[in-house]
């Protein structure tokens, strides 16, 4: 039998090992890359919520499920913490492509300042609804006396009146100064003393003054609803709108109607 020459068993070998390696590479190729690939290649990762989370926690969150991010825009919104997430795209829970980024509205840190518009003249509910529109907070309200009721007269920021057009922060604390309707003018009491309720409810009306507190006197032997003592007394000056409390005979719990 002829014997294979030295060269035909190296040139064997060797078309043999090409094999092989061929082999392992055809493997893994298969199994670390084609594979992988068409298994991921159509799956959707969910996008988490990330309002709230500082921006390191929204880089740990999205890294976890291979996602990247980026920082499209900022706004200010009083209370809320700084530097932190406020609005994203795509929203949360919506599906996405492996590597996709998400586009995120931070809250800033520097409040903008804002221009205060003129709401002079304006009624109270009106010109609190224009000024929280825009971002400012309206914390109290104070009334003086004017004929205008319930109109705005003049705002002030920390006990100074604010000029209406000054630009000053938004989210600022604003008072609003509201007329209370009854001006600086003032009144006689009249005397209410001897009457009934009904009468002298009619006579402090008159005088625009309003009926206050109604207490009871037992003692006085009067008949019951009649007037036997008053305050402030008659004669003394009160500015229109303020309150008159009398003290009615008989006990409480009688029909004033």
């Amino acid at each position: 039998m002829p014997k294979l020459s030295t060269g035909s068993k190296t040139d064997i070998f060797i078309h043999l090992g090409i094999l092989i390696t061929a082999g392992l590479v055809l493997f893994f190729a298969f199994f670390f890359l084609y594979l992988p690939w068409t298994t991921n290649h159509n799956e959707e990762i969910e996008v988490p919520n990330l309002k709230g989370l500082t921006l390191q926690e929204t880089k740990n969150v999205l890294d976890s499920r291979n996602l990247t991010y980026e920082i499209s825009d900022s706004t200010y919104v009083n209370g809320l913490k700084p530097l932190t997430i406020f609005s994203q795209y795509p929203k949360e829970n919506s599906g996405v492509k492996n590597g996709r980024k998400i586009f995120l509205t931070i809250i800033s840190d520097k409040a903008p300042k804002i221009q205060v518009p003129n709401v002079i003249g304006r009624s109270e509910g009106s010109a609190k609804n224009l000024l929280s529109s825009i971002g400012f907070l309206i914390t109290a309200t104070e009334f003086i006396p004017a004929i205008e009721k319930n109109t705005v007269l003049k705002l002030k920021q920390d006990g100074k009146e604010l000029a209406v057009g000054s630009t000053i922060k938004k989210g600022s604390k604003i008072t609003l100064v509201v007329g209370d309707g009854y001006g600086n003018t003032t009144v006689s009491v009249p005397d209410l003393t001897g009457l009934s309720y009904g009468d002298a409810d009619v006579l402090i009306n008159g005088s625009s003054l309003n009926i206050g507190s109604i207490l009871y006197d037992n003692s006085s032997g009067l008949p019951e609803g009649t007037v036997v003592r008053q305050k402030p007394d008659a004669g003394v000056n009160l500015r229109t709108g303020d309150a008159v409390n009398i003290w009615l005979s008989g006990d409480s719990g009688q029909d004033l109607n």
